[in-house]
């Protein structure tokens, strides 16, 4: 694995750049000392460098390829923790609590690693203790999965691969370069450019064999370490040069035409089925959309045939789907985030408006209850005045006053929900729309009954997901889903800032929060009967004595118990919050459509105009 200085010299300058980045506070004579101390290690694809159980000796930084770190439980089932790319320090727990590796560690693709051993970090700790600050932070950050740097996260070489016909790679790169370009150098390269850089060390890429295997990788770490982002694009067919693309990659991008038949390409077949787990790297797939969209029933079709870790759709007409692929592909896509709240939601609409506003793209959406409705409506890509008059008569008519006159399982029958929701989402995206098919990456949060279990719904029917997440227990029936009950999302993660904090490509998070930290004090010494309150509810608002919430309101909040103890926690990982007051409306108040949203907004335009400029920048507002 050891390899020689003079074999990495040319990646000297990108090592500088890093050690820099993850040493901030460290004084120079440190930093060069440290790098005095730092020894190349070269890893093959599929090679384990840390094995669980194993002494911790030494400390890694990845300069260019991406690890995996698997652990296994007690009954030997082994799953997987993380990844590091290029920039990140791993291997340092044991280092620092002297206990056995807690994870193997192997490579997903060609790698180069250096090393610092246990005896020189205490060296460099002995002589300035911000070492050791730097690495225990990084750690902590790990451990709590608090954000790092896009620069020591993002995947550097990107494969794409098309795996249809009519997909003309060359524009395709192109217009995914100039986003790309904003966010650092980008290099593309196809077989024609690799010939031409292979000649200088007499290879050629029609000559196989370990001399082109080792000039290839030397082309490959010379260009990594010269550009942020580098395109590998292979060939049409199954090649030796696709094949490498595949093997070089931290990522992959299969590009294809969303109007053509999803059947499995031949270099998904040579190169991509039955690889090694430890040594696939993840694959986007990525449909291209012309002036007419494909049939909604095309787009899960492709998705089955093929393990993909996520999807992304492009229009070709307009640049705003390739700026959203590179906000994506550099890791500073922006994720929004929606509570439940029942009305209150009407509220998220009044945020939008601000957001859209100020110029801010919103990347990937997700939410629970109403917030899932809500952010079905942004992921379905319309103007926010669209979606909002399409709300706004949506719910003009009471959605829940359907009442059960026997409410066996619930007291609302939900036909007149289920109605408003069925109509909206099919004028905005067509008859039996599936959530794959939504122009912008989308989950929503839903209670598993039977299993005891939260459920992120991104596939499948987008009707039933969102049936399944507003049907509070008690108020409105559960969904049947593969043999399961679905219920309210609210009741374990009515604000799910940890779901979209964790989705590819998320780089800065906004969350709309519609709890309430105010408490409510009862101003009476016991419970009245149910005459009194009988009684109660006849006299004029302003002269009730019981003020109590109603019996659906009850269900709705007391379902949301466990949730409301963890907004804390939830807020934590949000970047932009916002938080409206919404204790004086009823999550049944379907009649204040307005000024609900109009509060939303009004909430909205204060936080911006107090939020930190550099987190604007990052969010692209004007």
């Amino acid at each position: 694995m050891q390899a020689s200085t003079e074999r990495h010299a040319h990646q000297e300058p990108l090592l500088q750049r890093l050690l820099t980045a993850c040493f901030a506070e460290v004084d120079h004579s440190t930093l060069q000392l440290l790098r005095e101390r730092l020894e190349w290690v070269d890893v093959a694809g599929g090679e384990t460098l840390i094995r669980q159980g194993a002494p911790g000796d030494a400390l890694y930084l990845s300069v260019s390829g991406r690890l995996r770190a698997y652990r296994r439980d007690e009954q030997g089932v082994q799953r997987v923790v993380r990844e590091f790319a290029r920039g990140q320090i791993f291997g340092e727990m044991s280092l620092l609590t002297g206990e056995p590796r807690a994870a193997d560690v192997v490579a997903i693709r060609e790698s180069v690693l250096v090393r610092l051993s246990k005896q020189s970090f205490e060296e460099l700790n002995a002589r300035n203790p911000l070492v050791f600050a730097t690495v225990t932070q990084q750690l902590i950050r790990r451990l709590f999965g608090k954000p790092v740097s896009p620069l020591l996260e993002r995947p550097v070489t990107l494969g794409l691969l098309p795996i249809s016909d009519e997909v003309d790679m060359a524009a395709f790169c192109e217009r995914l370069a100039a986003p790309l370009a904003s966010r650092g150098r980008v290099r593309t390269v196809d077989a024609r450019a690799m010939q031409a850089a292979l000649q200088p060390h007499g290879a050629s890429l029609d000559h196989e064999g370990p001399d082109l295997t080792r000039a290839v990788s030397l082309v490959l770490d010379e260009i990594e370490a010269s550009a942020d982002f580098v395109l590998l694009v292979g060939d049409d067919r199954p090649s030796a040069w696709t094949q490498r693309c595949t093997r070089h990659c931290d990522e992959l991008l299969l590009v294809a035409n969303a109007a053509h038949a999803p059947e499995l390409h031949a270099t998904e077949q040579h190169f991509l089925l039955n690889r090694p787990p430890h040594t696939g790297v993840a694959e986007v797939l990525v449909l291209l959309h012309g002036p007419r969209r494909a049939p909604v029933a095309q787009v899960g079709r492709w998705l089955q045939r093929r393990p993909i870790a996520d999807h992304v759709h492009v229009r070709l007409q307009g640049e705003q789907d390739f700026e959203r692929l590179a906000r994506l592909q550099s890791r500073t896509a922006v994720g929004l985030v929606f509570s439940g709240g029942g009305a209150r939601g009407f509220a998220h609409l009044g945020v939008l408006k601000a957001l859209e506003e100020r110029g801010i793209k919103i990347d990937c959406v997700g939410g629970t209850s109403m917030g899932a409705v809500m952010a079905a409506l942004v992921a379905a890509d319309q103007p926010v005045a669209r979606v909002t008059d399409l709300a706004r008569r949506a719910f003009a008519l009471n959605p829940t006053s359907d009442i059960n006159p026997l409410p066996v399982i619930s007291l609302i029958r939900g036909r007149r929900l289920q109605r408003v929701l069925k109509d909206a989402m099919q004028e905005l995206l067509g008859a039996h729309a599936d959530i794959e098919e939504l122009w912008k990456s989308y989950f929503c949060i839903a209670t598993n009954y039977t299993r005891a279990r939260e459920e992120r719904l991104r596939t499948g029917p987008l009707l039933e997901a969102l049936l399944a997440s507003i049907a509070i227990p008690g108020a409105l029936a559960p969904v049947v889903r593969d043999g399961d009950l679905l219920c309210d999302g609210g009741t374990l993660n009515n604000f799910p800032v940890d779901v979209i904090r964790a989705q590819r490509g998320v780089g800065v998070v906004i969350g709309v929060d519609l709890g309430s930290s105010k408490v409510r004090s009862i101003e009476f010494g016991q419970m009245p009967g149910w005459w009194q309150l009988a009684l109660d509810k006849l006299r004029p608002r302003s002269r009730r004595r019981y003020r109590l919430p109603s019996l659906t309101a009850y269900l709705m909040n007391v379902t949301n118990l466990y949730s409301q103890s963890r907004r804390e926690e939830s807020r934590a990982g949000v970047d932009l919050y916002f938080n409206p007051a919404m204790s004086r409306v009823g999550m049944l108040a379907w009649h204040r459509f307005e000024s609900i949203a109009q509060q939303g907004y009004d909430h909205a335009q204060e936080v911006l105009a107090q939020a930190p400029p550099e987190l604007l920048n990052r969010l692209g507002a004007r």
